[in-house]
């Protein structure tokens, strides 16, 4: 009997053997397991920021061409409200006239002093002495008065020198 227990205490030992030798195993194969999802997760990492760096270099340079082409479209649009009110002036339409020229009055001197404007120093400061004459034209235009179409003329010239647009002078 003795004999059997010292047996079947052998066998209960191997088996514990056995069994902390599998969870060894089984804890190895778990933290190899960990060390490669790492590995993966550290490669997509990777792969992710291999693309958003072109994209962000992408993106960088198109918000320059936007703030290009807004500068740009400022200036066409100060341009386009004198001719406008010029255009009208000559047709005897004072009152959209004096709407167009007012706005750009407005616009003009919100350009001025804009920190991003569109315009350099020496244009700024002609744009300034065409700002002068503001108070004048407006009542020119809301008097009616014909002479109102040859100021805005004259204005909307000297704003296309003012700007360097050689068909103007």
């Amino acid at each position: 009997m003795n004999n059997e227990k010292q047996n079947e205490r052998t066998e209960n030992d191997q088996k514990r053997a056995v069994a902390k030798e599998s969870e060894k195993r089984e804890g190895a194969a778990s933290k190899g397991m960990l060390k490669r999802i790492g590995i993966y997760a550290l490669v997509a990492i990777g792969i992710f920021f291999l693309g958003l760096i072109p994209m962000w270099f992408i993106a960088r340079d198109r918000a320059e061409q936007l703030g290009a082409t807004q500068r740009e479209l400022r200036v066409a649009r100060m341009q386009n409200l004198l001719a406008s009110a010029a255009i009208d002036a000559r047709r005897g339409e004072y009152e959209p006239a004096r709407q167009a020229a007012s706005d750009f009055f407005t616009v003009a001197r919100t350009e001025i002093d804009r920190n991003d404007s569109a315009l350099n120093t020496a244009q700024r400061s002609g744009l300034e002495s065409l700002l002068a004459q503001r108070d004048e034209s407006i009542t020119l235009l809301a008097r009616s008065d014909p002479a109102a179409a040859d100021r805005l003329s004259e204005l909307y010239a000297g704003y296309r020198k003012v700007l360097g647009n050689p068909s103007s002078q």
